[in-house]
């Protein structure tokens, strides 16, 4: 865990760190050849600069955003903004379903939209894979 992160952790309430301890731990050991970094204020992973998965606090909960997690067919995750991203969010640890996180992650790394070069394209996003 780098350091950004880890002070990104220190900062949250101790049921709220729980919750981001657990995550980074199953996204770090299943999201191999990412680059993870607090990236507009909190934890994001990415492949090849292509933001895929992130975590952060909100009001009554920590969210978990999946940038392309609209396309993932996975009921659990719930539409967010106008992209294709998708979240669930938790208010404590035991609500985290490892399998789900896994199998998430795995679609993760093969469906993955463009956010890397949204701007370039002025807002319109092209499938990667």
């Amino acid at each position: 865990m780098n350091n950004d992160i880890r002070t990104y952790h220190e900062a949250q309430s101790e049921e709220d760190r729980i919750i981001c301890d657990r995550l980074f731990q199953l996204i770090d050991e299943n999201l191999s050849g990412s680059e993870s970094k607090v990236w507009h204020a909190h934890p994001v992973w990415f492949l090849d600069g292509n933001p895929i998965v992130g975590y952060s606090k909100l009001k009554g909960c920590i969210r978990l955003l999946f940038w392309s997690g609209q396309s993932f067919d996975e009921p659990e995750l719930k539409p967010e903004g106008k992209f294709k991203a998708a979240e669930i969010r938790y208010t404590s640890g035991d609500q985290i379903n490892s399998q789900d996180l896994k199998r998430w992650l795995e679609k993760s790394r093969m469906i993955q939209w463009d956010y890397k070069h949204i701007v370039k394209r002025k807002g319109r996003l092209e499938r990667l894979v």
